[in-house]
Parts: C-alpha cells; structure tokens; sequence
C-alpha cells in the first residue's frame, strides 16, 4: 500500500516539480529571454494576472473536446462492435479506415470551414474525427480476441448470438475500450487546439494563435499548461472509472 502511495500519488508531483524546478533554471541560469523560453514563475504570473480570459477559452476547449470525444466513442464503440463481430465488415471497411485515419486532421480542417463555417463545429468535427480510430481498433480487437471456446460453451447452452455479444463479448471489450478511451481523450485535446488555431473565435488554441501573434509568449505557454491539465484530469477520470468497472480484470 504504502508503494502504491509512492508510486500513484507522491513520484508523480516530486518529477512534476523537479521538472519545473529544472526549467526554471536552465532559463534564469542562461539567460534565456521570456519571448523565446518564459519561466514556469513567469507563466505562474501569467495565469493569475490573466486568468478570467483563460479560464472563458478553456472551457470552450473543454466543451468542444468532451462533444467530440462523446461522438467518437458513440460511434466508435457501434463500427468497433460491427468491425470485431463480422469478418466481412472488417475486410469491407478496415482498409478505408486506415487510409482515414492516415490523412492529417489538419488538413480537412479548411474543408470543414467551407462546410460549417468557423467557429464551434470544425473543433468538435475535428476533436471527433482524430479520436474515433483508436477506440475502434480496441473494441474490435477486444471482440476479436474472445476465446471460441467461451462462444462455443454460450452456444451450447442456447444461448443466441446477441446474448453471446451481451453476456461475453461486451464485457470482454471493457478493458480494451478504456485503454482507447485514455488515449482518445488527449487526441480529442490535439483536435479541439488544432481546429481553434486555424478557424476559431474562442478556444485556447485561438487564445494561443492571437498571443502569439503579439509575441505574448507566456500567455501561449500558459494555454499549453492549461490545456495538458485538463487532459491529465479527465485521463484520471478515466482511469478511476476504469478501476471500478474492469477490476475483474486486473490481477493486482
């Protein structure tokens, strides 16, 4: 327990100190100027002196990233159980879903705009669009991977294929799908930024465009810290969630 505690709870904040502790003196020890490399001290500064414009774009960041993260997994969990539970549905689709997902997101986001114009939409479109492919892959190889002996018992009790699915299969993908879903979660972060700093009014990434446009170089690291908060707290919430439902599958 008490390793656990060490390993959970204090390491993590002794690494995230020293790291911010070294930072802080490699930029005052070379003389680094804040427009090149701010210290954490100064970004500190920034945060408190600024943190009512900050605070407005980061919940419009967090608002289209949890929106686009619902779609992905909404409709990554149905193409995951569809791609997992049919081998023509994987031999149909599997290829185009790659050579998707191979095409930067970025690169649609100018098309997006055309589409729906700037603003809200083209961040959750894109948030969606770059975290979908991952809790796919995982849910169907989740389903993939169950043991035909486990289906063969299930049939043999007369037990149909949708309660096979239910009663095995489901289950089963929980692991793989929150393993998707932690890394989802910080994809639908890089989409949400990415969109706002090319066609956006709000949002960190337009807050961090519009700083950096002005040479307000903490205030663009200040996004940065923000936005990677944000995505370590909801990563926890996953993984607190993970714990309580897939402890069955943890042999700790």
């Amino acid at each position: 327990m008490a390793d656990w505690i060490l390993n959970r709870r204090v390491l993590p904040w002794l690494v995230t100190l020293g790291t911010f502790l070294l930072w802080e003196g490699v930029v005052r020890g070379f003389a680094i100027k804040t427009f090149i490399l701010p210290p954490p001290s100064l970004i500190a500064t920034t945060l408190a002196a600024q943190w009512e414009p900050i605070l407005q774009h980061s919940l419009q960041t967090l608002m289209t990233t949890l929106v686009g993260l619902a779609l992905a997994v909404g409709f990554g969990v149905v193409l995951g159980l569809a791609v997992g539970a049919s081998e023509k549905v994987y031999a149909g689709l599997y290829p185009l879903m790659v050579a998707f997902n191979s095409i930067p997101k970025v690169a649609l986001v100018p098309i997006l705009v055309i589409w729906f114009g700037i603003g809200t939409v083209p961040a959750i479109l894109t948030a969606f669009l770059i975290s979908f492919f991952p809790i796919v892959v995982n849910i169907a190889t989740g389903l993939a991977t169950v043991e035909p002996e486990l289906n063969d018992l299930m049939r043999s009790l007369g037990a149909n294929r949708l309660t096979v699915l239910r009663k095995v299969g489901l289950p089963r993908t929980l692991p793989y799908f929150f393993a998707a879903l932690k890394v989802a979660v910080t994809l639908a972060f890089v989409g949400s930024v990415i969109s706002e700093t090319v066609a956006a009014n709000a949002g960190v990434g337009y807050m961090m465009m519009v700083a950096g446009s002005r040479f307000e170089v903490p205030l663009v690291f200040a996004g940065l810290v923000v936005v990677g908060a944000m995505g370590i707290v909801l990563y926890q919430a996953f993984e607190w969630l993970e714990r309580r439902l897939t402890f069955w599958a943890s042999r700790g």
